[in-house]
């Protein structure tokens, strides 16, 4: 089993910015110290690829630096070539992961999980839609599969719902909190909303209502966005799941699917604990969920 990282292409921010750049070289470190994971630098998607479902002004802004600024700070990020770099390998993991899983059963990526980008523009930290990208390109290669998303950031894939409303191919799933970010909620074909402060019973017991429905999908692949912001430490997250929490959350998902011989593909999402290293340990479980599942490990 091998995951793709995109840590070493680093993005220049300013003093005391939001976005938890470190966790991501935390995390390989975690996961090349249990030597489980062959690990690979992520090949950048291309940007004809990116445009199979962006439009194609969009991407030719973002890449140009022609963008205009106000798109920008709804994304999060100052432009920078450093930007553009990172952006292009971390949908070229979430593309790669997805070609592992369609041969081998299982693909994951140490980035992606990029749900708030819809087509035209980005927000929250996103700038291109990873889980899109990999839907549209497979789509182009002659490969129209019924795909599952199942979204477990704490925030609602807004951008994945918006994409995909209506196609009858893409289920999209969202578990996350009612009351926070975005303010204006998009439509998935399955959203549960959950109240400030749920804790690990709670959050269980919604999961387990739902996954039923994404199993009678049928589902060809299922896209895992594993954020981890919904733990209690998470300065963003709202609820209050444990480490335990979340990896029974990983279990449950990741043995469903593999009890059903369904391809699999891991990306990450949202993760905003203090210390930092609370998520990236959190991250971490839910790929050596995946190893203990996949190789008895």
């Amino acid at each position: 089993m091998r995951l793709f990282y995109c840590d070493q292409l680093e993005i220049p921010l300013p003093e005391g910015h939001k976005f938890p750049l470190r966790k991501y070289r935390l995390l390989r470190d975690l996961l090349t110290a249990d030597g489980i994971f062959a690990l690979e630098p992520a090949p950048p998607a291309h940007a004809a690829t990116i445009g199979l479902a962006h439009d194609r002004a969009y991407v030719e802004s973002f890449l140009s630096g022609t963008i205009d600024p106000r798109v920008m700070r709804r994304i999060g990020f100052p432009w920078s070539e450093g930007l553009v770099r990172r952006t292009l390998a971390s949908a070229g993991g979430t593309l790669a992961a997805t070609d592992d899983a369609l041969r081998d059963g299982f693909g994951g990526t140490l980035a992606g999980g990029t749900h708030h980008a819809f087509r035209s523009e980005g927000a929250g930290f996103c700038v291109f839609n990873d889980v899109a990208v990999a839907v549209y390109f497979s789509r182009s290669r002659g490969k129209r599969l019924r795909v599952a998303v199942v979204d477990l950031d704490v925030h609602q894939g807004d951008g994945t719902a918006a994409f995909f409303e209506g196609d009858p191919d893409v289920l999209t799933v969202s578990l996350h909190g009612a009351n926070n970010f975005p303010s204006r909620k998009q439509r998935s074909a399955i959203d549960v909303e959950l109240p400030d402060g749920t804790g690990d019973a709670d959050y269980l017991k919604a999961l387990e209502t739902v996954l039923p429905r994404v199993w009678a999908f049928r589902p060809e692949v299922v896209f895992y966005l594993s954020g981890v912001d919904a733990l209690e430490s998470d300065v963003l997250g709202r609820l209050s799941l444990t480490a335990e929490g979340l990896r029974a959350r990983d279990r449950m998902v990741i043995e469903g699917v593999h009890a059903r011989s369904i391809p699999l593909v891991i990306t990450l999402g949202g993760g905003y604990s203090n210390p930092i290293e609370l998520t990236a340990e959190s991250h971490a479980n839910t790929f050596r969920v995946a190893a203990e599942v996949f190789m008895g490990r």
